[in-house]
């Protein structure tokens, strides 16, 4: 199509957990410029690309499988309070794209049982709602949301700000090949979408309008 612009660059996340029961089941994956960078299956996370050293990759894989363990005991713990006996499905998608003019767009989605959850608004640094009707769940969790510099201000910078700066290195107009230096954000992109998913299943195992 000799109309449509070139395409963008994008660094793009999806992560995934299954509850059923109080137990939690991982998964996703990461990919940069189109090439898939990480694998998250159940407590292990694996470097696609050579984005980091070894001894650095070691230590963020420890990273992730204390955060993930950590998790699995809130779920427990949530599960013992509020038992629930049907499966909760939760999707969290994130990333930015960097357009040849030097534009960029960065976005979060969340899902629950593949409903429109929530969404983060990039520029306000605002949650929004999307769940169908009024929901207590849904509610409830865009106001914790929106308490925390970490789930505000800290992700704003983070999507706007870091993300774009790795496909930047990556871009042909830039010339910088090589994503080595931003590595440990890379991995912090991650480690930042487990922080924000652990909270949401927190909130929406809170239910029956009970919050």
């Amino acid at each position: 199509c000799p109309a449509c612009p070139a395409a963008p660059l994008a660094f793009i996340m999806v992560q995934q957990t299954r509850v059923f029961k109080g137990k939690s089941i991982f998964w996703g994956n990461a990919s940069l410029h189109g090439r898939l960078s990480h694998v998250l299956d159940g407590l292990r996370v694996t470097q696609v690309l050579p984005l980091e050293p070894p001894d650095a990759w070691a230590r963020r894989q420890e990273d992730v499988a204390t955060y993930l363990n950590n998790f699995r005991g809130l779920v427990e713990l949530f599960n013992k309070e509020r038992p629930l006996n049907y499966t909760q499905s939760l999707r969290c998608r994130l990333g930015c794209y960097l357009f040849p003019n030097g534009t960029s767009h960065s976005f979060y989605e969340v899902t629950l049982n593949r409903t429109a959850f929530l969404s983060f608004h990039v520029p306000t640094a605002t949650w929004q709602r999307h769940w169908p009707g009024e929901h207590p769940v849904a509610a409830f969790a865009e106001v914790e949301l929106m308490k925390y510099p970490a789930t505000t201000q800290d992700l704003q910078y983070f999507l706007n700000t870091t993300c774009v700066s790795i496909l930047q290195a990556q871009s042909a107009v830039t010339g910088k090949r090589s994503v080595r230096s931003r590595t440990p954000l890379v991995l912090g992109l991650i480690l930042g979408t487990l922080s924000l998913l652990g909270m949401a299943v927190g909130i929406f195992l809170c239910t029956g309008g009970s919050c």
